[in-house]
């Protein structure tokens, strides 16, 4: 544009140039926001992460204690040690380049804030006049170089390791053979450190990946057995207030490498030494009652988790005759109908007068009753009055328990690529739960993907629980990639719940 001669045009001509200028280097509030979720999405991620792993090196210590693992166990768990060894260098490294980035950015340590949207300051640290970008790179080729090179990770984990150190695609052809200047270069300061929160995540996963590896190969039972089954028994099934009763439960091919789980009412129950659950409970109020027990193990003629449950029935009986019985277990849970069924002894329904605290009750037909408790964390107490004689019986109130976030069968962790992309999408499976047929529904989600196929961070966010407004994403994928979807929201009893995230490693 050729410039007039005039004074005043030739002024109002080279404001509109910088103002082009300016329009084309602005960065729009709502893409810096965007950057600040997925940021935050990696975080809470790798925060998981470290928590999973911690439960795993816990349990490397009981391995080690143990006659029949302790061998092994001395010789995976160093190897996994070093594995987070090198993973916990690397990652103080990206925070110490987090934080030259926010200096670089005009940090303002009063009020943690810097300038998002600051292309400079990313440009000046990692690639011109800077050269952390370089260094970045040959921080994480190294982590990758030194787990594949131990000759127990190299052939498993060659293809899977969710690092991809590959220039990305941009549109910048002077940036296409510089791989920190495709990443850096003139990126804003949100996004540099949400690139740095990727590789985050895919060390953090890398480590996942290997100290589980580790752990399994500890795990490992040599001893084979085809045939389980669930031996559960009770003391008594008929008790008065204040007795004691014990559950004990088992599997009948228990071995000390293959120790199952147990879940009564849905809470945990320690093993003796032989391998036994054993629960003991005081009666309480009067009625019948049913404990729900649960047996996890690993069903080793199929290499597959396997469950079995089993139904501990007992009644608590009245000086008076009279009696409450929960249809489901001892508890009223706030959002569900709980029904009860109440008896009057020797005394007909006619004549029976039953009140309750912290909830509200129907008559559904005689001796039956619909519970709908009001509040969480109080008790309800139910009295009954029968011929004069009032009984008085005390449940306590619950929120229905969170439900866990899955696809498909699988809570995250390593899963085959062609596997995860035959799911429909993301799902709320309320386990081990009293009550039949409570349901939570998935409402939303966010799906980050990083390590191969993606050397640019990819997300998106999701209304409902399918994979279809992500399949073109999901078809990407690949060996090595990882999926991690977080802001999951589920609507149940009690309204809408904000489920933790799911980190999925694809090999």
């Amino acid at each position: 544009m050729a410039l007039p001669k005039e004074p005043r045009q030739k002024m109002i001509n080279l404001m509109y140039l910088v103002l082009t200028a300016l329009l084309a280097l602005n960065v729009s509030a709502e893409i810096l926001n965007a950057f600040k979720t997925v940021n935050n999405s990696l975080i809470t991620a790798s925060s998981t992460i470290d928590k999973k792993n911690k439960t795993i090196f816990e349990s490397f210590e009981e391995l080690r204690s143990a006659p029949a693992t302790a061998e092994r166990a001395a010789y995976w768990e160093p190897k996994a040690k070093q594995v987070q060894g090198y993973s916990d260098q690397t990652i103080v490294y990206l925070e110490d380049l987090k934080i030259k980035i926010r200096n670089a950015a005009e940090y303002d340590p009063k009020t943690g804030e810097y300038k998002e949207d600051d292309l400079e300051a990313p440009t000046r640290v990692m690639t011109d006049p800077g050269t952390e970008g370089k260094t970045l790179l040959a921080k994480l080729t190294e982590f990758k170089s030194n787990i594949l090179k131990d000759p127990d990770f190299g052939s498993t984990f060659k293809n899977s390791l969710p690092i991809d150190l590959n220039v990305p695609k941009t549109n910048n052809k002077s940036n296409q053979e510089d791989w920190a200047a495709s990443y850096f270069y003139m990126t804003p300061a949100v996004a540099a450190i949400t690139i740095l929160s990727k590789f985050e995540n895919d060390v953090k996963n890398s480590e996942a990946m290997v100290v589980d590896y580790c752990h399994q190969q500890v795990g490992a039972v040599k001893m084979v057995f085809n045939s389980y089954q669930p031996l559960v028994g009770q003391s008594s099934n008929y008790l008065m207030p204040g007795q004691d009763m014990t559950i004990t439960a088992g599997i009948g091919a228990y071995n000390t490498e293959s120790k199952p789980t147990v879940t009564i009412d849905g809470s945990p129950v320690a093993l003796n030494a032989n391998g036994v659950a054993e629960y003991k409970t005081t009666a309480g109020g009067t009625g019948s009652y049913t404990k729900h027990v649960v047996i996890s193990y690993f069903d080793q003629s199929k290499n597959q988790q396997a469950q079995q449950s089993y139904d501990v029935a007992y009644t608590v009986g009245s000086p008076t005759g009279a009696s409450v019985s929960a249809d489901a277990v001892k508890v009223f849970y706030v959002g569900l109908d709980n029904p009860i069924t109440v008896s009057g002894g020797s005394v007909g329904d006619e004549k029976v007068t039953v009140n309750m605290t912290n909830a509200n009750f129907h008559k559904t037909g005689p001796g039956k009753y619909i519970v709908n408790p009001i509040k969480a964390g109080a008790n309800s107490d139910v009295t009954v009055i029968a011929d004069g004689k009032p009984t008085v019986v005390t449940f306590k109130v619950k929120d229905v328990p969170d439900p866990v976030a899955k696809v498909g069968v699988d809570e995250g962790g390593r899963i085959p690529a062609n596997e995860f992309k035959a799911q429909a999408g993301v799902r709320a499976d309320l386990e081990n739960f009293v009550f039949e047929g409570v349901k939570f529904n998935v409402t939303g989600y966010t799906m980050v993907l990083t390590g191969a196929g993606f050397p640019v961070l990819q997300f998106r966010q999701v209304k409902g629980p399918s994979f279809q407004p992500v399949q073109d994403l999901i078809e990407k994928a690949r060996s090595g990639s990882t999926i991690t979807i977080d802001e999951i929201n589920a609507s149940g009893p009690g309204g809408t719940r904000r489920l933790p995230p799911i980190v999925y490693n694809l090999y």
